[in-house]
């Protein structure tokens, strides 16, 4: 047994009665809301958030203790049609975390309903043995009958062993989700220290942190055509810590558009990195970031391992 299985157990045990653990997958069409509910049911921010589709491009997984459980979410990648290699590589993630997960969560957006990609979703979740349980997003914009038939139409298609209705926004109904995991995962010993809530190594979630900021602020300019990749990590002996990150691009216009006028652009998504940063890491931080073009890293095998993704053939 590793040190870190050792913690795990220690935490466990110190509860009373049998703990339980499970991976529980969160999978879902593109923009339905599932890293802002994975970081709602984590406490905490372990997966980035955008307005833009198809931000999260890797599985990441967010820690929860709720009663004696420990509940491993893996935030999946938005199941959508693939047109690129890298859409391929994260349709793939997405459905290879359901089939390695104890427990399956599909996510709808309520006001989308079953139009489009949850459609096929469904359909494809059909091959998938796993439990499965429906949870209708944003409920707060839809009124009630139309709430009900949603579920009843989704549950013709696949009979789901529960059906909640949530806000990933204001937590409604998140803490009955949280209970009904905690008791139906299965017994055994928790996988993780009690205190930790990601297994995001630290310099690529501040890669991710950056890249929301690009999003968030360039989201109608720049295209899906952007990597972040922290380069160096340096502890000072004053206890800040020094970041260099680059930010890869595949055209020169695209670089003009990161940049911005005088530099603007790029500083302001710098100190709105930096100010997260710190406060996730509770230190100051110096961050430096670099903006390169790297023509086609979307068929660079190498960039695809960075991201976590298998280099589709």
């Amino acid at each position: 047994m590793t040190q870190e299985e050792d913690i795990a157990a220690e935490a466990a045990a110190e509860t009373s009665g049998p703990t339980h653990s499970g991976f529980v997958a969160l999978i879902g069409p593109t923009n339905a809301g599932k890293s802002t509910l994975v970081n709602r049911l984590v406490g905490a921010k372990v997966s980035i958030v955008s307005h833009k589709v198809q931000t999260t491009r890797a599985i990441v997984r967010g820690i929860a203790i709720h009663d004696n459980a420990q509940i491993v979410f893996m935030d999946t990648p938005g199941i959508f049609k693939p047109r690129r290699r890298l859409d391929r590589a994260m349709v793939t993630s997405a459905w290879g975390g359901a089939r390695d997960a104890d427990l399956i969560v599909l996510l709808i957006d309520s006001e989308r309903g079953l139009r489009g990609d949850a459609e096929a979703i469904l359909e494809g979740l059909k091959e998938v043995r796993q439990p499965k349980i429906l949870l209708l997003n944003k409920i707060d914009r839809v009124n009630r009958e139309d709430l009900l038939a949603l579920a009843a139409a989704a549950n013709e298609k696949i009979a789901f062993d529960r059906t909640f209705m949530i806000s990933a926004e204001n937590g409604s109904g998140c803490d009955d989700v949280m209970d009904y995991l905690a008791a139906t995962l299965p017994e055994g010993p928790w996988y993780y220290p009690e205190d930790q809530i990601s297994d995001l190594p630290m310099r690529q979630l501040a890669a991710e942190i950056t890249r929301e900021k690009l999003f968030l602020r360039l989201h109608q300019e720049l295209p899906y055509a952007s990597h972040v990749e922290t380069e160096k990590w340096e502890e000072r002996k004053d206890g800040s810590v020094r970041i260099e990150q680059v930010i890869y691009l595949e055209r020169d216009s695209q670089k003009k558009i990161a940049l911005g006028k005088g530099g603007e652009t790029i500083k302001a998504i710098s100190t709105a990195s930096r100010k997260e940063l710190s406060e996730i890491l509770e230190q100051p931080v110096h961050l430096f970031l670099f903006v390169k073009v790297r023509e086609n890293w979307g068929d660079d095998p190498e960039r695809f391992r960075e991201m976590g993704l298998d280099f589709p053939k």
